[in-house]
């Protein structure tokens, strides 16, 4: 193709607005790992055959909510918007008895039944995994019970439903000055969902996910048991389901560790044109004692006024420098950080020119990335296909994973944010149910691609997804050792692979909390029994 319109290019930078990382989110039906393909380019749309038996069995069931049988297109939606499974009915609960209460009546059909159950968030999964082709989806937003309750003491923590958004948590827990120690990029996202992937964002480095910053679960087992769990009650379920992908268990409430909250952010972005450089400063970042609140770093390809576009929300250090510098045609990566302390920002080896500051309200710099979504929406490029690809790189291979990605595979643009960032994996809980690579420090690589519907170019579906299964295609044959964060396989011997020597204990969890395989079947790790 040759060189963009001035439309497209204007298109690209409302794409790049795309927010940053979730890393959130839900689970997965079908395709790719390291090796595979991904596949299903155009978004699909099951129609399931309603049974009458399974409709009427559901009506008998006494809840506080409510089934609802039609109208429920929304339910084979999310935020990927590549797969489209309709379930038989959705669940309104408005209390965790009738959560229970509709698992229990599922697992007690037995083999009679195929009906499965999704817990639904704020459908921002990326492949159908909170979708449940012919099943139970539960819409966790409806879910009521207990307020949010805020404790202050000396270990302070908040207890929040499986349902509540973290947008919402951090308003009140911002009340008493406190807010939780890990965050994910974008805050309009369920509690449960985030703590069913892990929770990723650059406090991660500090503090690990935010499946490492909970103290206590109410877990909802494919058998419709209530269980608290912690630590020290009901460790087994507790760690499984951390990380574990909804399939041991449905979160209704979880107590999240807090921390003293700042009223104000000083947020900081330079720029550096060597990779080498770029890695290596944040590897002392994230090693040091004395180091920033939050580290994070972006890809940037062939972007035109790129300093321009920072001073909406930024300060040049040096606005005659700045105003000089050229970021077209080139391929930067850009270091952002947030607490300033000048000793270390001095040692760092950015270029002068590029430093850029900030200081803003604390919700704010954390609800940043909502602002992209109003932005995008009123464009109408929220909802369209998002086929993102989320990896976990060893430290010892993200150079030659850097080069060989950001210097062949990616050329001219990309088609959303590119997020690279260093964590500590001695900050990370080795009991839960997340994979990541062995070495001590990992990066982790999100490439949230957009995709217009009706182009066959580069910013196309078809392209993005070849390019995504040309990075799983090199990692594989050069051996980088990288697991998928957000993981979607399309078959049993591939997650088993995914999951390594934690294959067995994954497996025995499974049968223990769900033995007839009901809970999220969206991740297709196993067959309903």
């Amino acid at each position: 193709m040759g060189s963009p319109a001035p439309a497209s290019l204007k298109q690209n930078n409302l794409l790049f607005l795309v927010f940053i990382m979730i890393l959130f989110f839900c689970s997965i039906p079908d395709t790719s790992n390291l090796c595979s393909s991904q596949s299903s380019v155009n978004p699909r749309t099951v129609i399931p055959y309603k049974s009458s038996t399974n409709i009427s069995s559901l009506e008998t069931l006494q809840l506080d909510g409510y089934f609802s049988f039609d109208h429920i297109d929304f339910a084979a939606r999310d935020f990927g918007n590549r797969y489209h499974f309709l379930p038989l009915a959705v669940l309104h609960p408005k209390s965790v008895s009738d959560i229970s209460t509709t698992v229990k009546h599922v697992f007690k059909m037995g083999s009679t039944s195929q009906l499965t159950v999704a817990a639904r968030g704020h459908s921002h999964s990326l492949q159908g995994q909170a979708q449940a082709h012919q099943g139970v989806v539960i819409n966790m937003e409806s879910l009521q019970g207990p307020e949010m309750q805020i404790h202050t003491g000396e270990l302070p923590y908040v207890d929040a439903s499986g349902g509540d958004l973290w947008i919402n948590i951090l308003h009140e827990t911002l009340k008493h000055g406190l807010a939780p120690k890990s965050w994910t990029d974008y805050l309009h996202l369920t509690v449960g969902g985030t703590l069913s992937n892990a929770g990723i964002s650059g406090q991660a480095f500090k503090h690990g996910p935010q499946i490492n910053n909970i103290y206590q679960l109410e877990v909802v087992t494919g058998k419709g048991e209530v269980v608290t769990c912690s630590e020290k009650q009901n460790a087994e379920l507790f760690y499984g389901v951390l990380g574990g992908l909804g399939q041991f268990g449905i979160i209704t409430r979880a107590r999240i560790s807090l921390e003293p909250a700042p009223k104000m952010v000083k947020w900081i972005r330079v720029l550096y044109d060597e990779f080498s450089k770029f890695s290596n400063d944040q590897e002392r970042l994230i090693s040091s004692k004395d180091s920033f609140d939050y580290i994070e770093g972006l890809v940037i390809i062939n972007r035109t006024g790129l300093l321009n576009n920072w001073r909406s929300s930024f300060n040049p250090k040096d606005p005659l420098q700045a105003s000089r510098f050229i970021s077209e045609g080139k391929t930067l990566y850009c270091l952002e950080i947030a607490k300033k302390l000048r000793a270390l920002l001095s040692e760092l080896n950015y270029i002068p020119s590029t430093l850029f500051l900030s200081e803003v309200p604390y919700v704010e710099f954390l609800d940043r990335v909502h602002l992209s979504e109003i932005k995008l929406r009123s464009k109408g490029l929220w909802e369209i296909p998002h086929p993102w690809l989320n990896l976990l790189i060893p430290r010892t291979k993200i150079n030659e994973f850097a080069q060989a990605v950001f210097g062949n595979i990616l050329t001219g643009n990309s088609n959303g944010p590119i997020l690279i960032y260093p964590v500590n994996k001695s900050k990370w809980n080795n009991r839960t149910s997340l994979i990541t690579p062995e070495e001590e420090i990992f990066y982790q690589v999100a490439f949230l691609s957009s995709a217009m519907p009706s182009s066959t170019g580069k910013d196309g579906l078809f392209h993005i997804l070849a390019q995504n299964q040309r990075i799983l295609d090199f990692c594989s044959k050069a051996s980088i050792g990288a697991k998928q964060y957000l993981p979607h396989y399309s078959t049993q011997e591939e997650w088993q692979t995914h999951f390594g020597p934690q294959w067995e204990v994954f497996v025995r969890r499974k049968s223990t909390y769900d033995p007839m395989a009901i809970l999220a079947p969206g991740q297709r790790i196993f067959r309903r029994k």
